[in-house]
């Protein structure tokens, strides 16, 4: 009688959420009489109810979180070894998945909860409490199979390369017996590369990076270890690394693939290589530099299909996005952006190419690489080696009547003087700085040898950016702050965001990064400076006095508006206040 009653008020509450009606309940329990087994089941076999919905009603009426697989909420947690606390026979017999683990308390999808003999078997199993989440029970056994099928295989790859024999790997010619490299048998070590376990190593370190959303792999050597960390959302993070006598098979590996010399370990070098899931295109920039214990390789992953490059979806403040409107509608001059590698300058500026690109417009860029190919725009990839250099494409570019120009980079006075003279003769020209921020942009104009006359008569704005970590939506906490936290911060808001952690953000607190900037706009007042070489402090107080929006500006707002936290914001804008 109890349970009945449970799925009656399960009938009612689907009622009222006006996903049955009364005559279906009566025919869904006439069902259940005859056939047994439980009134959601019955509902969803009879196609009254979908799955989802009625898991998600079930949630409601059992207080119990619900999990998709849709919303990326169905994403165990990295490095907490979940997948020895309950092995894949366990979870798939008993579609069950480990979310998270924090002390004691686990959380777990369940596609019943009210299975209390199970709930109490998973405790035994993991000796922890455990927190259950309801999912359906299709949604957990695709996140099983995800989650086994790739973490665990990548785990299983680690600790199986520790068990390759090291004497094996020394009469191949790639290390001696006392552990340190010998000269390079080429045939031999090639051999190696294309066989497991590196192979499969090298595929499944690339696939688990970007199912994290990675945006770099690092492998490196020490003398008694391989270190390996993915870049997510700024942050590094540690993975279990295989054994260190696989490190120069899985770097041969990584050139094959990159179509490097495989035999040259003395010098840097740069490759590239395409990887595919499904119909969704990869593309990786590989860099290997000589340390002293072997060679580091860099991996840089661009998924283009997870980047927008439309300014509305970047996450700047609407009046930013507004003044940066204005500037580029400007028929000529000269508009940078400024920041460090990896603050998103890249993006914007395709992001602006995007918006502004039309049949009637020539436009022609030249970069380093090009990393995002558009329809409509003509791009041209450095080649020092052959003398195609930022210099000499530019000046070949002013006889291909451009309306606007993008120079990937300003590195000397020759492109800079370039790009200077063709914004006075009718031309936008787009690049990028490597400076701290806006203001500072112009001291560094002026320092690689451009004329202060010059430059307030061609520049129209420098954009200042930074990327800072977006809060999770699904974990993030409001509380009041504390004034020592404060010191001298002013907030309009009371209440602020932390970061907390949970398995949709991989038990960081953060779900990836939102833009920050400041626009300085070269008006009449600003000119003036420059053409008197004013330092560039002199340069930001007028342009705040002005109304200018700082880097520290932007990033306190969005700690008012939930997008990040206070710890963040800081930590990105150190100075820039």
């Amino acid at each position: 009688m109890l349970n009945k009653g449970k799925y009656l008020r399960l009938g009612e509450l689907l009622i009222k959420e006006g996903l049955l009606s009364e005559v279906q309940l009566e025919k869904a329990i006439a069902a259940q009489r005859q056939q047994g087994g439980r009134l959601g089941e019955v509902l969803v076999k009879l196609g009254m109810v979908k799955e989802d919905q009625m898991v998600a009603v079930l949630g409601k009426q059992l207080n119990v979180p619900y999990f998709s697989l849709g919303t990326g909420m169905l994403k165990p947690a990295m490095d907490q070894g979940l997948e020895r606390l309950i092995p894949q026979d366990f979870a798939m017999k008993n579609s069950v998945l480990p979310l998270s683990r924090t002390l004691r308390s686990l959380t777990v999808a369940m596609a019943d909860p009210l299975d209390l003999i199970l709930v109490d078997n998973l405790g035994r199993l993991t000796n922890c409490e455990i927190n259950p989440v309801i999912a359906t029970k299709s949604d957990i056994v695709k996140a099983v199979e995800g989650f086994y099928g790739k973490s665990a295989m990548l785990q299983q790859a680690v600790e199986d390369s520790y068990d390759v024999s090291a004497a094996e790997l020394a009469s191949a010619g790639t290390m001696s017996d006392e552990g340190t490299e010998q000269e390079l048998s080429l045939d031999k070590l090639v051999a190696r590369a294309e066989e497991a376990p590196v192979v499969k190593l090298v595929d499944l370190i690339i696939r688990q990076a970007i199912d994290e959303r990675a945006s770099d792999i690092h492998i490196e050597p020490f003398k008694d270890k391989i270190s390996l960390r993915y870049r997510i959302d700024g942050k590094l993070y540690e993975i279990p690394p295989p054994a260190k006598h696989l490190h120069m098979p899985i770097i041969s590996r990584i050139k094959i693939l990159s179509k490097l010399d495989i035999a040259e370990k003395r010098l840097p070098q740069d490759g590239a290589l395409l990887v595919k899931i499904g119909e969704r295109p990869i593309d990786i920039r590989v860099s290997v530099i000589p340390t002293i214990y072997g060679e580091k390789i860099v991996m840089r992953l661009l998924d283009r299909s997870q980047i927008s490059l439309d300014l509305n979806k970047l996450g700047g403040d609407p009046k930013q996005l507004e003044l940066i409107r204005k500037c580029i509608a400007t028929p000529y001059g000269l508009i940078f952006l400024t920041g460090p590698t990896g603050s998103g300058k890249t993006t914007t500026l395709y992001a602006i190419l995007n918006e502004i690109k039309s049949p009637t417009k020539n436009i022609v860029t030249i970069e380093d690489p090009v990393e995002y190919k558009l329809d409509g725009i003509n791009q041209v990839q450095v080649k020092p080696e052959i003398g195609l250099t930022f210099s000499a494409a530019l000046r070949s570019f002013l006889r291909q009547d451009p309306d606007i120009m993008l120079v990937g980079e300003v590195r000397d006075l020759e492109t800079a003087q370039i790009c200077v003279r063709s914004a006075l003769t009718g031309h936008l020209v787009l690049s990028t700085l490597h400076t701290n921020d806006a203001p500072t942009a112009v001291s560094r104009l002026m320092d690689i040898g451009i004329e202060p006359y010059m430059l307030s008569s061609s520049l129209i704005a420098i954009i200042g950016q930074r990327l800072v970590r977006r809060l999770c939506l699904d974990c993030r906490e409001a509380y009041e702050p504390k004034q020592d936290e404060l010191k001298n911060i002013k907030l309009k808001a009371e209440l602020i965001y932390k970061a907390k952690g949970c398995a949709s953000c991989n038990n960081t607190g953060y779900k990836g990064r939102i833009s920050i900037s400041e626009v300085l706009v070269v008006n009449e007042e600003i000119k003036s400076l420059i053409t008197q070489r004013a330092p560039f402090q002199k340069i930001r107080d007028v342009a705040k006095a002005g109304g200018m929006q700082t880097l520290f500006d932007s990033a306190l707002k969005k700690v008012e508006e939930g997008a990040t936290s206070l710890e963040d914001a800081l930590s990105i804008t150190i100075g820039a206040e």
